[in-house]
């Protein structure tokens, strides 16, 4: 591997994902504020609200956000006015 194509920063991260606390760990230069001990070695930890684990595309589950589409906002707002 070329020495100078990477940043300095470039080293072991653990992402972990907070829905199912699932751990990937892969060398990344994202900036972190935490870090985790794994297998007596300290990593930075990034915490991600999804992943691969816990999407539903992946996972085949399916989930109501509770927001709805704006085609509904709209029916709900002009209800009022509908005329029979």
């Amino acid at each position: 591997m070329n020495k100078k194509i990477h940043p300095k920063n470039y080293r072991p991260v653990v992402f972990k994902d907070i829905n199912n606390e699932k751990i990937i760990i892969c060398k990344s230069t994202v900036t972190t504020k935490d870090s985790i001990h794994i297998n007596g070695s300290d990593y930075p930890l990034y915490k991600m609200e999804i992943s691969s684990y816990s999407h539903p595309f992946f996972t085949g589950e399916k989930r109501f956000l509770g927001k709805t589409g704006p085609a509904e906002k709209f029916k709900k707002k002009y209800e009022k006015y509908k005329k029979f």
